[in-house]
């Protein structure tokens, strides 16, 4: 099977490449930006054209697209994540070699949800931010291009090569900061927010799973339960050996909720507030993962302290 690996470079990207060249059935080609790919291409300045003739020469039976922007203003998350997609289903469609696509999307696309409730597939989306709102316009490219596609709404990813920038990276960088210095207390803000991580190199199984299956539409990809931040934070001190105290600073007034953020230099390590957590979902997401069982024979595997702990290890190797 022939696959095109669209941002293998990317965080998600580089655990789908691992587990795709760890099945023999698989030849894989690698596409993105950088130059370590093995065809450079910018999906949000390349045409459809150019993209069609690529595909007309390597034929590959499955496209994965797992490049994005996470972060940057409503044009330029517009043109990583919708204008983007927008040149891959043209080219697919003008395309002769039939391939199936497998689009990454995400959990932000469906918006705030109501405590205690687990989101499906068939909720209705409502994204509160620019980031969901440009990943909701490229899924809804996707279901209208004709093409077999399947898009798979990833929840919140963890494990190693977390972004220092996400929620659970910017914790432990905190926390990496408190041990370097001696402090016996943590200070962070936004703890009360509660999101369902999923690993990383689940989340890259589930691409296999799709890529090889027949199935069309959205599926939700995550563990299927929220954790607190708090939570999350203490499992995280208990797997870095950190015998401080964890305080949590109230949240400021306004409609966004801020959350860990990178800590200040002086001894207390007092988070700032001023970064909220970008995927505009509110207090509270979990999902509905049945679909994924159901339709993909996946399940997660690997639990968040595990997650966690491999998040620390990278960490501390900056100590």
């Amino acid at each position: 099977m022939r696959v095109l690996l669209i941002g293998a470079n990317g965080y998600l990207g580089r655990f789908v490449a691992e587990r795709l060249l760890a099945d023999p059935a698989v030849q894989l080609t690698a596409l993105g930006r950088g130059d370590d790919a093995d065809v450079r291409f910018d999906l949000a300045t390349g045409s459809p054209g150019a993209l069609t003739r690529f595909l007309d020469a390597v034929h590959p039976g499955v496209v994965v697209n797992c490049a994005g922007a996470t972060r940057g203003g409503a044009r330029e998350l517009t043109r990583h994540n919708t204008v983007a997609v927008a040149t891959v289903c043209e080219a697919l469609r003008r395309s002769g070699c039939g391939a199936r696509l497998v689009q990454i999307g995400c959990g932000a696309e469906y918006g705030p949800s109501q405590p205690g409730s687990s989101t499906a597939e068939d909720a209705v989306p409502r994204p509160g931010g620019p980031y969901g709102v440009s990943k909701l316009a490229a899924t809804e490219l996707v279901l209208g291009s004709g093409l077999d596609a399947v898009v798979l709404r990833v929840f919140s990813p963890a494990g190693p090569g977390t972004p220092a920038g996400s929620p659970l990276g910017r914790l432990a960088e905190a926390m990496r900061r408190a041990m370097q210095s001696g402090d016996g207390e943590l200070k962070l803000a936004g703890l009360g927010v509660q999101r369902d991580f999923v690993d990383v190199r689940d989340v890259a199984r589930a691409v296999h799973a799709a890529s090889l299956s027949a199935a069309q539409g959205v599926i939700n990809i995550g563990s299927g339960r929220a954790v607190r931040l708090r939570d999350a934070a203490a499992v995280l001190a208990r797997v870095a050996g950190y015998g401080g105290a964890l305080h949590e600073l109230d949240a400021p007034p306004g409609p966004l909720r801020p959350t860990i953020g990178h800590p200040r230099p002086e001894p207390d390590h007092v988070a700032p507030v001023s970064y909220p957590y970008p995927d505009g979902c509110g207090s509270w997401q979990q999902a509905d993962v049945r679909t994924a069982r159901d339709r993909l024979g996946w399940r997660p595997r690997i639990n968040l302290e595990e997650s966690l702990a491999d998040i620390w290890m990278e960490a501390a190797c900056r100590i």
